[in-house]
């Protein structure tokens, strides 16, 4: 295969993940019975514009009113449902804005109506409302810390909803007698319901000396006032056996869509998995290793694929670039050393890798080779997490822009 078919053939595997993650895939197949009260809607997410948009494709005939919270630059046409823009990955005071606007509107839900939840990864971030003696301030404070802590989603989404009026199930319970049908993309390892957009309507089993615990071990310093109002928590979340919850779309799906995209084209497919964590660095090295294996062992293509979410610790100085798909795909270039045959691709399924433009990045067999005549040292970009300046350099960044799903990190290596 020349260059340009590897490029075009690593970004066809990657729209086929999005793609099988599409709102527009999932929603209509799993709406429940139409209600004979009104339908309310509520949502949080990367993806949750374009499940409200589903939505109303979905029911055109069904009296819609609803609230729903996505990051900026991730809305989506819709008539009945209003939409809010909020802040991600730190919380903002449009994030509190859409909070009190879905408490609002559930505190008026009657037995016969029916709440559709519309919940994605991201959620955390654009819903947020802190409990009584925590301020936006603090709570952004803290969120930015544990960003940067090489905390993984869940200690982070552990320590989100406890600080949360409204996750852990608490916007559900809002809703009072109406039952609450959650539709939910999954972001997570394990695609457990109360860790996607830290579980607005599914209970909440952690204690406060959990949270502490878990502050403690990522060194995130919070004030006084934030560990007394931790302390007064007292109760978890009621049960509501009413209601349910439904995954349209995982991690697993989208995987599954790249593997059998490649057998078609006549790779061997290795799955490593949905659920892959660890530092990026880390990460990539172990990958590395192992797909160094499999070229020095077999002649024919193979198709190596992996989802999950790694992470990166910065320190508290350091405002590098870039996020944990270009850090790894930085540390994969290095673990290769050139390889003839093999090729890397990593990216974030909702087409922004932490704060940037860039889902991610490619790397070929010659990227050492090119970063060298670039004059890059590659350890000092990777120490200096500066991963996103050297894909830029090199003109291997994958900008795809918001994809408006979010099924977690996509990563391919091609072994032809």
């Amino acid at each position: 295969m020349t260059n340009a078919e590897c490029r075009a053939l690593l970004l066809e595997f990657f729209d086929a993940a999005v793609a099988a993650a599409a709102p527009y895939n999932g929603i209509a197949k799993n709406l429940p019975e139409k209600p004979s009260g009104r339908c309310l809607v509520v949502g949080a997410g990367k993806a949750s514009a374009e499940m409200a948009s589903a939505l109303e494709a979905a029911w055109p005939d069904v009296e819609l009113e609803g609230v729903v919270s996505t990051r900026y630059g991730h809305s989506a046409d819709c008539q009945y449902i209003r939409i809010i823009e909020a802040g991600h990955p730190v919380p903002d005071s449009n994030s509190i804005l859409a909070a009190e606007e879905m408490l609002t509107l559930l505190r008026t839900a009657q037995y016969d109506d029916l709440v559709l939840a519309l919940i994605s990864g991201g959620g955390s971030a654009c819903l947020a409302l802190p409990i009584a003696g925590i301020t936006l301030e603090e709570k952004q404070a803290m969120t930015g810390q544990l960003l940067r802590s090489g905390a993984p989603i869940s200690a982070m989404n552990t320590v989100r909803k406890t600080l949360s009026a409204v996750k852990g199930g608490k916007l559900a319970a809002a809703a009072g007698p109406a039952k609450v049908n959650t539709l939910l993309i999954s972001d997570v390892p394990g695609d457990d319901p109360a860790d996607v957009a830290s579980g607005p309507t599914v209970p909440d089993r952690t204690s406060p000396e959990n949270v502490v615990a878990i502050l403690d071990q990522y060194g995130i310093d919070i004030p006084v006032t934030v560990r007394e109002a931790i302390k007064r928590i007292t109760r978890a979340t009621p049960d509501r056996p009413d209601d349910t919850v439904r995954v349209i779309a995982s991690p697993a799906q989208s995987l599954e869509a790249v593997c059998m995209l490649a057998r078609a084209r006549g790779f061997d497919v290795v799955n490593l998995g949905d659920a892959v964590e660890g530092e990026s660095v880390e990460i990539a090295a172990r990958h590395a290793a192992h797909v160094l294996e499999l070229a020095n062992k077999a002649n024919g293509p193979i198709v190596v694929v992996s989802g999950g979410e790694t992470t990166v610790s910065l320190p508290r100085d350091c405002n590098g670039s870039g996020g944990r798909n270009t850090e790894y795909q930085l540390a994969m270039a290095q673990a290769l050393g050139g390889h003839p045959r093999i090729w890397s691709f990593a990216a974030d399924s909702d087409g922004i890798d932490g704060v940037s433009d860039a889902a991610g990045a490619l790397v070929s067999p010659d990227t050492l080779e090119r970063a060298q005549c670039a004059g890059v040292d590659l350890s000092a970009a990777l120490a200096a997490h500066t991963s996103y300046d050297v894909f830029a350099q090199l003109n291997d960044l994958v900008i795809t822009g918001p994809t408006r799903t979010n099924v977690n990190d996509i990563r391919v290596q091609l072994i032809v």
